[in-house]
């Protein structure tokens, strides 16, 4: 198998399932109980915590846990509109969001909220001065994510916590599920006042993420109940997941640097591969500077993604036509739209997402399989 869909979902360190399994075979009390046990499982939450916070530069009680980034995002969001509701209605976000926070801002529209959709380039890429340009008086919050799950593009998160930090009343958040743990994150250095994390984006469990909520922000709670959480996310921890995913963030983050440089030089060899042997190709990512290391976006005109995709996956190769999020809906994608792809070009894109264990061997199989797939169907598709 060679799995390159890790922008979807990434497959646990070994370690990370070995902790879970002893927080759920040892460690498994209520970490609000006062006794032994409940004793042994707030240590494993106040552990996972206080890693999450050190590879961040934050304070232990500027982590909060959830369910995953979908929850993050929408604490952060809906946590804001509710409390500075008083101060203003306009949220400005950008037109290729992950749609946990585009749904959000959706269901905030119909409620009276004013929702700016800020447009990108061909490669993604937001325009600050737009950003600035949508600012008035009535602005509560800035949402822009750090790196695109479809293109990879990196956002330029300092500029716009610049012109956000020069506003009292505006909130900055930033969905950084597919930076964190490949590339360097610095919430308090890029004037952040909200960020939201993932595990299984980082080799961590499912139904697990974090928000970080810088000291001093004030959130209305989604979940009320018994206080948990700094009494913004009320319900008895998931210790096995909170304490996996602090697992996966020590494993993940550690030797960070020289993993990406080595996953950075597999995309380059796959795409100068695919530029060599394939003709007819759009490269819908940034080529080098200002793109993740992780994803690379392709389309292969007179082609069919998802029929290519399974192509591939008959030969035991995984990618993705774009985010697992919005896979199955009909509706086609609305990040190479904004970008401005035609119809042809988002019906032929792939993206290719990469992992600390995929190898250069790994890279040349799929660079046969793939040639011989997009032939197969170019020929096909010509012919009817």
């Amino acid at each position: 198998m060679i799995y390159l869909d890790n922008s979807a979902t990434t497959r646990p360190y070994d370690e990370v399932r070995g902790e879970m399994t002893a927080c759920m075979d040892v460690d498994f009390g209520n970490p609000s109980s006062l006794h032994r046990m409940g004793i042994a499982a707030e240590k494993k939450v106040r552990g996972a915590r206080r890693t999450l916070a050190m590879q961040l530069g934050a304070d232990d009680n500027e982590i909060l846990f959830t369910s995953g980034g979908t929850e993050a995002d929408n604490m952060a969001i809906f946590g804001i509109a509710q409390s500075m509701k008083r101060r203003g209605n306009r949220i400005i976000t950008s037109s290729i969001e992950h749609p946990a926070v585009l749904e959000a801002c959706r269901k905030l529209s119909s409620m009276g909220f004013e929702i700016i959709l800020a447009g990108v380039d061909e490669k993604g890429l937001v325009d600050v001065e737009e950003i600035a340009h949508h600012i008035n008086e009535k602005t509560i919050m800035i949402s822009i994510m750090h790196v695109n799950n479809e293109l990879g593009t990196i956002q330029p998160l300092e500029a716009i916590g610049r012109l956000a930090g020069r506003h009292e009343n505006i909130c900055f958040h930033s969905d950084a599920v597919q930076s964190f743990g490949k590339l360097s994150l610095a919430p308090h250095k890029y004037g952040l006042d909200l960020m939201s994390l993932s595990a299984h984006k980082i080799h961590g469990p499912k139904g697990v993420g974090a928000l970080f909520v810088r000291r001093g922000t004030r959130l209305d709670p989604l979940i009320v109940g018994g206080g948990q959480e700094m009494g913004l996310r009320s319900g008895t921890e998931n210790v096995p997941a909170i304490s996996g995913f602090g697992k996966a963030v020590e494993m993940a983050c550690s030797g960070q640097s020289g993993k990406m440089k080595e996953m950075a030089k597999l995309r380059t060899y796959l795409l100068e591969g695919i530029k060599d042997s394939i003709g007819d190709i759009r490269i819908n990512s940034p080529e080098e500077e200002g793109c993740s290391p992780a994803i690379l976006n392709i389309s292969f005109e007179g082609t069919r993604g998802e029929v290519l995709l399974h192509m591939l996956e008959q030969s035991g190769i995984y990618v993705s036509t774009g985010s697992a999020c919005s896979s199955r809906k009909r509706d086609k994608s609305h990040v190479l739209k904004a970008a401005g792809l035609t119809d042809r070009q988002i019906e032929g894109a792939i993206r290719f997402s990469f992992s600390e264990f995929n190898t250069r061997d790994e890279m040349d199989i799929t660079l046969d399989r793939l040639k011989i797939a997009v032939a197969s169907m170019r020929k096909t598709l010509k012919g009817i």
